[in-house]
This record gives C-alpha cells, structure tokens and sequence, in this order.
C-alpha cells in the first residue's frame, strides 16, 4: 500500500492517471500530451510510468513495437478502499448490518404472521409461559393485596 501512496504523491503521475481515465492511451500520446502541460522527456514518462505499473495504477498492453497504457481498477480501488476507511471506519460492517437487520425483520414478520394465523382444528396454540414468582408487578400487588 505504501507503495502506492508514493506513486500518487508526484504530480506528473497524477496527470498520467488523469489522462488515462478517460481510456487506454500509448505511451507517446501520454508524453505529447504532458508536454502540453510543461517541459518533459519520454524517458521521464517512461519511469513514472514503470513506477504507476509497479504500484499496481496502471497496466500496460504490447502491441508490436507501441505499449498501451490503461488505469488497473483494482489498485484503484484498493486506494479507495482505504482511505474510505478513514473517514468511516465502520462503514466495511454497514452492509452486513445491512442484512442482519433484514433477517432480523423478516423473523419479526413470520413469528407475528404465525401468530395471527388461525389454529388448525383438533390443534392448540401454546400457552404463553406463567411469569416467575419473582417477576410479579406493583399492579398485582395492589390487586391481590401482597
């Protein structure tokens, strides 16, 4: 992951990406392309280049004699990833609760259907259990005089 952070904290290796979001692009159309923005050498792409591929940013395609340039989305989401992790650290959990909370609804909902359906004939629904000793409330004191 370090790797990756030192590879975005250039500039010129920012632009590259920038440049390849929108698609695949040769190496010499990265380099034109940059010269348009200030003074730089193919051999200078090329190394920001092999640093972004080695970073895990980009990959690069042969093609004959030319190298085709293009953002590898998964070291982009590992970046993302991360660092959305910063900012909500319990946001990995969200959709797991996400769905534990629809479990536990739908649970909710078939106990209270079975509950309200009708007893079959010949069959009896289950008392509900009697309240502990322990558990009886000042209204039952009151009423029985305890």
């Amino acid at each position: 992951m370090n790797g990756l952070f030192e590879a975005l904290g250039e500039p010129t290796r920012r632009q590259i990406l920038e440049l390849l979001a929108g698609g695949e692009q040769p190496a010499g159309a990265l380099v034109e392309a940059l010269r348009t923005r200030g003074p730089i050498s193919q051999p200078a792409v090329s190394q920001h280049l092999r640093v972004l591929r080695t970073a895990g940013l980009v990959t690069v395609r042969a093609e004959g004699a030319r190298r085709y340039y293009a953002l590898d989305e998964s070291g982009l989401r590992a970046a993302q990833g991360w660092l959305a992790g910063l900012v909500d650290p319990l946001g990995a959990f969200a959709q797991p609760l996400d769905a534990l909370a629809t479990e536990i609804a739908r649970g909710h909902r078939s106990r209270r259907g079975a509950m309200l359906a009708p007893t079959p004939v010949g069959q009896h629904r289950p008392a509900d259990p009697a309240p502990d000793a322990d558990t009886d409330t000042d209204t039952e004191r009151e009423r029985f005089g305890a």
